[in-house]
């Protein structure tokens, strides 16, 4: 009975140490860093991805400390968060409602990540806005394997085509069809494995928080042409205007990562197969034909949870 009783509460606790609220697990944990023209690791389709830039401009350093415990989040509709070229979508739509429907087992696998109907996902593709990434992003991916979605957090390279929703928030990786979930926190200081680019900071990652109301016109930048472009909600780039510079840009500032919620159903998390935040109020500046760099607002470490990773 003493012994029975001593594998009962070990039991016990390796559950505690070894699951998180939503069942997924804690141990082994990494970040897989995605860079911006790779399909990555279990794919739901091919590249649907039209406007890719593989080589952004190199941030400036933060000169913040490269902290595995702290992130950066900015508002989902600052102007010149994403980017993009006038007149031309990053991402097939189309095409990728095709693939899915192509293949019901992923359609339905796709769909469970949202958390919408099958029969829904071509109506949610076409409410998404394809944009570019400015900045490398944090994220909740899922791949495709044996019939299911499997998730595990990455970070995407600033210039990876992606759609996000109605309140600014990357939804779909455009260059494997994968669906995004915002990411959650992880124990400890995860493995940091995936592709690596020569201006990968951890320190300059961003997360982004969902704006306060839904964005009818992203304002985006063309980084090739210098132009400042509005692109309404859910268009494809066929009503791109010009517009001028915005006088405010996005601002992160030091946060924690949330961590999961219980109440929100995801699949279980998993590592992938081996390939080589806080709202905040924009700075308000003069306005210029370029966006001046990213430079995170002054915070005190303090503010940040210090069990959060990113």
């Amino acid at each position: 009975m003493a012994v029975i009783a001593v594998l009962a509460i070990a039991a016990v606790t390796l559950g505690l140490v070894f699951t998180r609220p939503d069942g997924a697990s804690n141990s082994g944990s990494e970040v897989f860093l995605q860079a911006a023209g790779k399909a990555g690791p279990d794919p739901y389709t091919e590249s649907t991805a039209r406007d890719n830039s593989t080589v952004p401009e190199t941030p400036p350093p933060t000169g913040t400390s490269d902290s595995a415990n702290v992130t950066q989040g900015v508002d989902g509709s600052a102007p010149g968060l994403y980017g993009g070229t006038r007149e031309v979508a990053s991402c097939d739509v189309e095409k990728q409602i095709s693939a899915l429907q192509a293949a019901p087992a992923k359609n339905k696998a796709f769909a469970s990540v949202p958390g919408i109907e099958p029969s829904t996902v071509p109506g949610y593709l076409r409410s998404l806005t394809p944009v570019q990434l400015r900045m490398d992003t944090r994220v909740t991916n899922h791949g495709y394997r044996d019939g299911a979605a499997t998730s595990y957090q990455a970070v995407l390279q600033a210039g990876t085509a992606v759609l996000v929703d109605d309140r600014g928030v990357p939804r779909v990786r455009c260059s494997c069809g994968n669906p995004l979930r915002p990411p959650v926190a992880q124990k400890g200081t995860p493995k940091r494995t995936g592709d690596s680019w020569p201006s990968y900071r951890s320190s300059d990652v961003v997360v982004v928080s969902p704006a306060a109301q839904v964005i009818n016109v992203f304002v985006i930048y063309d980084p090739d042409n210098g132009e400042w472009i509005e692109r309404h909600r859910g268009d494809t780039g066929g009503k791109d205007e010009k517009t001028d510079p915005p006088v405010k840009r996005p601002s992160p500032s030091v946060s924690s990562l949330p961590p999961s919620s219980p109440s929100t159903p995801s699949p279980e998390t998993e590592s992938p197969k081996s390939e080589s935040p806080k709202t905040e109020s924009p700075q308000t500046e003069s306005p210029s034909s370029e966006p001046p760099p990213v430079e995170p607002s002054e915070q005190s470490p303090d503010q940040a949870s210090s069990d959060m990773t990113t």
